[in-house]
């Protein structure tokens, strides 16, 4: 897509229903690849962090290089970001012993104080003004931070709350639900509603991707988290490839 001064494009893509489908998949892609690495090859939480904290990095670096939104490049992010994100909150949950509230309770102030800060330095927060490195930068932190929260706060709703994998899905399907009532049906404002719908759709994958890994006597299907993430990861691929991915207006 050509260009002008005036119609400047940010680095980021659109929002429409095929963004939420593929974020949908990445979150849950995000749960099962992070528990195949500290689970199923036994590295731990740790050294699970330590090595997708790394491709994190390496992927934001790239993303901020970038001159133009490229979808793959965009979606490998955000995938990076849900990977760190499942094993620094188990990492934290269970390793360090705060506990689901706990972590939900600390991520939750770090993913408001990075909004803070960002609309205090930028004045926005909204996704059309992420068309710079400074701004790329508290998007990205932001993102990592909105993941690492809903793996806490979705294992918190699906075991400490007690209602399970499917009944912690039903309870974030259906807040996603009043979220996209909300957009249809009242004046709220579209950027806290975007955040909203963006946060929600971690805990989502995260109890969708611990279903269908999960041993059966803890309800879940018990799937290989190998072949659970090679089938996301292709749901995810051919989604991008039907889904043409253009990169939204910029607010500047």
């Amino acid at each position: 897509m050509k260009t002008s001064p005036e119609h400047p494009l940010a680095k980021v893509p659109e929002i429409t229903l095929g963004f939420w489908l593929i974020k949908i998949a990445a979150t849950t892609l995000g749960e099962t690849g992070g528990d195949a690495v500290s689970m199923s090859m036994n590295l731990g939480y740790l050294v699970g962090t330590a090595i997708f904290g790394a491709v994190f990095a390496a992927a934001v670096f790239l993303q901020i290089r970038a001159r133009t939104f490229h979808p793959l490049l965009y979606w490998a992010t955000i995938v990076a970001t849900t990977t760190v994100g499942t094993t620094l909150a188990d990492f934290a949950d269970r390793s360090l012993g705060i506990g689901y509230a706990g972590g939900s309770a600390l991520l939750l102030a770090l993913l408001l104080a990075s909004l803070f800060v960002w609309h205090r330095s930028t004045g926005s927060i909204s996704v059309s003004t992420v068309d710079s490195p400074r701004v790329e930068g508290f998007y990205w932190v932001t993102i990592m931070f909105s993941q690492t929260l809903g793996t806490a706060l979705g294992d918190w709703t699906a075991d400490t709350a007690g209602l399970g994998y499917t009944g912690a899905a039903l309870v974030f399907g259906g807040l996603l639900a009043l979220v996209a009532a909300a957009y249809y049906w009242t004046a709220i404002s579209r950027t806290a509603l975007f955040w909203a719908a963006f946060i929600l759709t971690r805990p989502l994958g995260a109890v969708v991707g611990d279903f269908l890994d999960k041993p059966h006597d803890k309800g879940g299907l018990e799937l290989s988290r190998y072949a659970a993430s090679a089938a996301l990861f292709g749901f995810m691929l051919t989604c991008i490839l039907l889904f043409r991915q253009r990169a939204a207006r910029s607010a500047h």
